[in-house]
């Protein structure tokens, strides 16, 4: 088993288990923010993207924030808060960019399983 295999395992089983820790109160909400997580972070970078769920303070916003937060930070910043680790002086560009790669890898299985999980709870107007 490779290495790579072995770490898309890992981030897959992390994001499972984060989709799986979602309110049933906000599950919808959830979803569409892990819809759009992906592009969000493509479009507007990785420390905007959690300032902004930051401030938004919906459970939703907290819930992604502190999954992304905790898988990324565990993986590149000793189990440090995210934001707070690339704000940091020592992080530089290099690293940015690796959190980045590696937010926008564990988003796209958070959206999978969410899509999985919540997808067909959506109300339908009919």
């Amino acid at each position: 088993m490779s290495a790579l295999r072995t770490m898309e395992q890992d981030r897959a089983a992390a994001a499972w288990a984060a989709v799986r820790s979602v309110g049933a109160d906000y599950a919808e909400k959830y979803l569409a923010l892990a819809r759009s997580a992906p592009a969000d972070l493509q479009v507007n970078g990785l420390g905007q993207t959690l300032a902004f769920w930051l401030a938004k303070k919906g459970p939703e916003h907290e819930a992604l924030y502190r999954h992304l937060s905790g898988w990324v930070g565990s993986r590149m910043a000793g189990g440090a808060d995210l934001l707070k680790w690339l704000l940091g002086s020592e992080t530089g560009s290099d690293g940015y960019r690796r959190a980045t790669m590696e937010a926008i890898a564990f988003l796209s299985w958070v959206k999978r399983f969410a899509e999985a999980e919540f997808g067909g709870r959506e109300k339908s107007d009919g």
